[in-house]
């Protein structure tokens, strides 16, 4: 909270100064320039119909029509996004695409307004941050053409999240819901336009109880508690100057409590009551804050060139303390065995046990990521075709610190008493840091029916894992042991559009993936070659996609971590050559009569292969023993959403089907083993508003409308259940 007292006084002290300084300078003008659009990947570039590959815009008109709260819902929009639900809310999303792997979404580039967002990019990418999806004003998803402007992370693509912009009339909204398992949600906005001064003030407020019960007599919540401010403010040069600048300034605070634990249950546990949770999770808790900072500045002198520059920082601490083991056996291998390991499953379940039978573990960490990074923007022709050239850079270091212990439990007839508290550091004790260089040129060239996009990309990065002694918390002897490696990839790209007619388009694209080691590693860094080829058409009531991809990884790499299980936390292996393909599509189509609308949408993914090429052995969980043959796991082959609505002002009715087909939770081949395996599911998901004015308005929410019951994940430690039917009631007024 401190962050965001400092943060604010400043936002407010700089309104008034600037108030002051600009009266008198203002003058009367009846010509006013757009704002510089510094925060959109596509948006200010071109239209997402021209973009030769793979991207996706969810607009802010989508993200209203089902309101929602969990990041994993809204993509499920996309088709080629693969996701795992972890505790039925979305607050640490796994995200994945195209077979890039979708642990706590560390396969992927996460960015919001434009800037990476994960903890430590580099060194530490898994998101255990994650920016809050309710003041998302819209997303952008791209695959293919994420590999030269964003990185690092680029095998499988990018995900942008668009922060709610100041407004361009000054005004706010207020939204309210109230649901079951005691839920109650805020978001509120405010911002006010002004012809060279304007801000914008916005918070999120979120909280529930849970919908699962802990056994035994403790008992206690399961649910979270939710935090989130943002300050911005822009200052605008003079609409009528010559050069056009703008200077804006980004504030965020986040603070997350949840009441959160990777112990799962038995099968036979999860058929009697899916949403128990065994007595010794009781305590487990995620605490985290998160602060963001955004200084840009753009510049535009409207003719054929425009330039931007970002700096930035994120902080981000979190302790999650929750259990580890028993009898030193860790709770993933208790619930895959629960035979051999009756005793300590009985542990968990409340049954007495000796002293210092239960650990729990104070995973603490802390991460900053920090940088520059700029771009420009060049506009010439070059004979009939018309050329735009990007070029960009980015200056980056990012850190992780992990200070962790482990306190000893006796389970005493379901209550948990401490046995003996550990001193700080005396589990885990090191630093991971990576220094970056990255520049990247990209070119779009316009000649006749045809869009050309050559572009090349260059990383280059130092890193290094300093270990200290688990005796040595002051850190006053230095390291114990420095490992540090190195890593340069020039990834390059080409994609081609051709405009068959005014409708209908023909894509197609080629471009390098690549993934960097972790810091201190010696595997190989991650490369992969991703094609892609499809058509898209569009016209007034409707829009069709369909692209057929190739991703072919020389070396797939897996990392292990707490939510994956297997070997030492920051190990990585060496997957070998992978193969996944497959085909999305999408159609949206919009009837009308008079003022009555019935828009439909459709998403699908047919992942026919995803497949390791060769044989070998890691002691990475979800992989283990593998053959050549075996497919990935949490790739499902087929998934579906469907969507339809009736709009009749003032009232709206929209339902929506998710499908996800039978998928693996370990490497494997043939028949699907019911332990390795989820089966396939529906969830239904519905909304109904009615609009009392233009201002306010009131809505019904349900989200898994039939009360599906349905595995959502076997990983790390037992079977986890999917968000039950969940019915909230709102209320949206608009200033």
């Amino acid at each position: 909270m401190q962050h965001l007292r400092l943060g604010c006084t400043l936002v407010t002290a700089a309104v008034s100064v600037i108030s002051m300084t600009a009266q008198g300078q203002q003058t009367d003008h009846t010509e006013t320039k757009e704002p510089i659009d510094t925060v959109t990947i596509i948006g200010h570039r071109t239209d997402v119909a021209d973009v030769p590959g793979s991207a996706h815009v969810i607009d802010n008109e989508s993200l209203e029509v089902f309101i929602e709260s969990d990041i994993l819902r809204v993509l499920r929009t996309v088709p080629g996004v693969y996701l795992q639900e972890e505790e039925g809310f979305g607050l640490r999303p796994n995200i994945g695409i195209r077979g890039s792997g979708l642990d706590r979404s560390a396969r992927i580039a996460l960015l919001e307004d434009g800037v990476l967002i994960a903890p430590a990019p580099y060194s530490a990418p898994s998101a255990y941050y994650f920016p809050t999806q309710r003041r998302m004003h819209a997303l952008e998803v791209l695959k293919g053409p994420a590999a030269i402007v964003i990185g690092p992370r680029t095998t499988g693509g990018a995900i942008n999240l668009i922060s709610t912009p100041i407004p361009a009339e000054s005004g706010g909204a207020i939204d309210l819901r109230v649901g079951q398992h005691h839920t109650n949600d805020a978001h509120i906005n405010f911002g006010h336009h002004g012809e060279r001064i304007s801000w914008l003030l916005e918070t999120v407020q979120s909280a529930s109880d849970g919908f699962k019960h802990i056994d035994g007599p403790v008992g206690g919540p399961t649910g979270y508690d939710l935090e989130d401010y943002v300050a911005k403010l822009r200052l605008d040069s003079d609409p009528s100057a010559s050069l056009y600048q703008s200077l804006r300034f980004k504030l965020g605070y986040t603070e997350q409590t949840s009441d959160e634990t990777y112990l799962g249950l038995t099968d036979a546990d999860f058929a009697s009551d899916p949403n128990l949770r065994y007595a010794a999770s009781a305590g487990d808790v995620f605490d985290s804050e998160h602060a963001q900072y955004q200084l840009s500045y753009a510049l535009d002198p409207g003719n054929s060139w425009r330039a931007e520059i970002t700096a930035y920082r994120n902080e981000f601490k979190r302790n999650w303390y929750k259990l580890q083991s028993v009898n030193g056996t860790g709770i993933g291998s208790i619930l895959d065995d629960a035979a051999t390991f009756a005793t300590e499953l009985a542990y968990l379940k409340g049954d007495t046990s000796p002293d210092d039978a239960i650990a729990k573990r104070a995973n603490k960490r802390s991460y900053y990521s920090q940088g520059i990074q700029a771009s420009l923007e060049w506009d010439f022709g070059f004979g009939d075709a018309e050329v735009a050239l990007t070029t960009g850079l980015r200056i980056h270091r990012d850190e992780e610190d992990r200070f962790q212990h482990e306190d000893a439990y006796r389970m005493e007839d379901g209550r948990l008493v401490v046995t003996t508290a550990a001193a700080p550091g005396s589990n885990t004790n090191r630093v991971s840091d990576a220094d970056v260089q990255a520049f990247f040129a990209d070119t779009e060239i316009r000649s006749g029916r045809w869009i050309l996009t050559p572009g090349l990309r260059f990383e280059h990065a130092d890193m290094q894992r300093l270990d200290y002694s688990t005796s040595d918390p002051s850190r006053d002897d230095g390291p114990a042991r420095t490992r540090r490696n190195s890593v340069s990839a020039v990834i390059p790209g080409m994609g081609a559009l051709y405009r068959l007619s005014s409708e209908w388009r023909l894509l197609a694209g080629i471009h390098k993936g690549f993934n960097p080691p972790a810091p201190g590693s010696t595997v190989e860094e991650e490369s992969s070659l991703n094609v892609e080829a499809g058509t898209r058409y569009d016209n007034e009531s409707l829009s069709f996609e369909a692209i057929y991809f190739v991703n072919d990884y020389d070396n797939l790499v897996g990392t292990v971590t707490e939510s994956t299980g297997g070997g030492e936390i920051g190990d990585q292996y060496d997957g070998g050559k992978v193969s996944v393909k497959g085909l999305e599509l999408s159609a949206a189509y919009e009837w009308g009569a008079g003022q009555v609308r019935i828009p439909v949408d459709v998403e699908y993914t047919w992942t026919h292969e995803a497949e390791f090429q060769s044989a070998f052995e890691s002691g990475f969980d979800p992989w283990g023993t593998v053959e050549a043959g075996d497919e990935l796991p949490y790739v499902p082959e087929h998934q579906l959403r469907a969507s339809a609505g009736v709009v009749n002002p003032p009232w709206r009715f929209n339902l929506a089907a998710n499908y996800i087909g039978t998928l693996r939770t370990r490497a494997g081949q043939g028949a699907f083993e019911p332990s390795e395996s989820i089966d396939s599911h529906v969830v239904w998901d519905l909304v109904a508003a009615w609009s009392f004015t233009p201002k306010l308005s009131t809505y019904v929410k349900v989200d898994n409308l039939f009360d599906e019951t349905y595995v959502a994940a076997r990983r790390p430690a037992g079977v986890r259940p999917g968000l039950p039917r969940t019915l909230y009631l709102g209320l949206t007024y608009r200033l």
